[in-house]
C-alpha cells in the first residue's frame, strides 16, 4: 500500500472537499449565472465574487453561504485557475458548522448548474467524470498508468467495478445515481470489461488491491486514509441489472467516513476560508466591528502604559543625574581622614540606573 512521504494533517469532519476542471472558458459567467440562480430559489442564503487583489490576478473566488438542516451554516469557497487546454481548473472548499453529512446537498452542485451544463464535473487529475460511468483503456500498462494517476493527490474516491459479462442498458448506470447527495462529486466510477479482469488486478498490484471477478473495489488513494484494509473495501459481487448495488454504495459511504489526510493543495484554501472571509451577515459584520473596537482600545490601553513607564523612567534618570551634580559639586578640597569608603558619583547614578531598569521591566 502506498505511503505518504510527509505528514499530513487530516481533514476536520465539518470540512468538505472536491475538486475538477471545466473545459473551454467564460467559467466565471457560468457561476455567476448559476449562484444567482440558487440565491433567487433560496437554495443559497448569499453570495460573493471576491474583488481582484493583485495577489493571483489569474485567479477568480466565489464565496457563498446555505443552511442545512434549517440551522447549520456552510460556508463555501470556489476558486477558479487556468488549467490546461485554455480549460479552468475550479478547487471547492466547504465547511458546516457541525460534523458534515453525506446527506446534505453537494456544495459543487450548488455553485455549479445541474443537467444539461455538466461540462465542469470532471476529475482534475485524468479529465475523467464524476458522475459517469469511465472505460478502463484496452492496454493493462495504460491502465495501471491511468490509475497511479488517479489516486494520487487524496481529492477524489476511485472506485473500480469488474463487469462479470458483458451488460445491457440496465447495467450501464452509474455508480452516482445511488450515492447520497455529498458523495456524487467525489467519487469515479472506473469500469473494467469481462475481458480485462487480469490485467486489472495486475495494474492495481502496486496499490495492494485486488478486484473480485464480476465484483468491485475502493482504491486506498495516496496517501490512504487511517484505518484502509483493502479487504474492508472489496465487494465481492456487484450485480449490473439496474438494481441499486446497496453493497458497494455502503462500501463507499464508510470509506468516505475514514479519517483523511488533506489533499494536495487543500491546507491554504482551507485556511483561506477560515481566515479571509468576507461574505458576512449583518449580525457577523456588527460582531466584527465590536471585536476590531476592543483589540484598538487594548493598543491604547498598552501604549498609555509604555508612555507612563518611560514617562517615570525619564523623572528618575534627571533625578540621578542631579545627584551626581549636586555630589561632584560638593567634594571636598583638601585631605580627609580615612574613614568607610562612600560610593563614588559615578556608583550612585550606576546604582539609580540599575533602579530604574528594574522597575521598566516590572509588570
Amino acid at each position: 500500500m502506498p505511503t505518504s512521504p510527509t505528514v499530513r494533517p487530516f481533514t476536520p469532519a465539518t470540512v468538505w472537499l472536491a475538486r475538477g476542471r471545466r473545459p473551454g472558458g467564460a467559467a466565471e459567467d457560468v457561476l455567476r449565472r448559476s449562484l444567482q440562480q440558487r440565491k433567487d430559489s433560496q437554495d443559497i442564503d448569499d453570495f460573493l465574487e471576491l474583488p481582484d487583489d493583485g495577489a493571483a490576478p489569474s485567479e477568480r473566488v466565489f464565496q457563498a453561504r446555505w443552511r442545512v438542516d434549517g440551522t447549520v451554516t456552510v460556508r463555501a469557497r470556489l476558486s477558479l485557475a487556468p488549467g490546461p487546454d485554455d480549460g479552468q481548473e475550479w478547487m471547492l472548499v466547504a465547511e458546516a458548522e457541525q460534523p458534515w453529512r453525506e446527506a446534505w446537498p453537494s456544495p459543487a452542485g450548488l455553485f455549479w448548474p445541474e443537467e444539461p451544463d455538466t461540462a465542469w464535473v470532471q476529475d482534475a487529475a485524468t479529465d475523467l467524470s464524476l458522475r459517469e460511468i469511465n472505460r478502463l483503456p484496452q492496454d493493462d500498462k495504460e491502465t495501471r498508468r491511468l490509475l497511479r494517476n488517479a489516486v494520487r493527490g487524496g481529492w477524489h474516491i476511485h472506485v473500480v467495478v469488474h463487469e462479470a459479462m458483458t451488460t445491457d442498458d440496465r447495467g450501464r448506470v452509474p455508480l452516482a445515481r445511488w450515492l447520497p447527495p455529498g458523495l456524487r462529486h467525489r467519487v469515479v466510477e472506473h469500469r473494467a470489461a469481462p475481458q480485462q479482469h487480469r490485467g486489472l488486478n495486475w495494474a492495481l498490484r502496486d496499490l495492494g488491491v485486488q478486484v473480485p471477478r464480476g465484483g468491485a473495489a475502493v482504491l486506498p488513494g495516496n496517501p490512504a486514509p487511517e484505518g484502509y484494509d483493502a479487504e474492508d473495501f472489496s465487494v465481492r459481487a456487484v450485480f449490473l441489472d439496474g438494481s441499486e448495488p446497496a453493497d458497494l454504495v455502503e462500501a463507499v459511504t464508510r470509506f468516505a467516513a475514514l479519517p483523511r489526510p488533506l489533499p494536495d493543495g487543500a491546507e491554504d484554501a482551507l485556511t483561506a476560508l477560515r481566515e479571509d472571509w468576507h461574505l458576512l451577515t449583518l449580525q457577523e459584520e456588527l460582531e466584527r466591528q465590536r471585536g476590531l473596537v476592543a483589540m484598538y482600545a487594548e493598543a491604547l490601553e498598552a501604549m498609555t502604559k509604555s508612555r507612563d513607564l518611560y514617562r517615570e523612567a525619564a523623572e528618575r534618570a534627571h533625578e540621578a543625574l542631579a545627584a551626581y551634580q549636586e555630589s561632584a559639586g560638593i567634594a571636598p578640597a583638601g585631605p580627609q581622614p580615612p574613614g568607610p569608603p562612600a560610593a563614588s558619583p559615578l556608583q550612585q547614578l550606576t546604582r539609580t540606573f540599575e533602579r530604574l531598569k528594574r522597575v521598566k521591566s516590572e509588570p
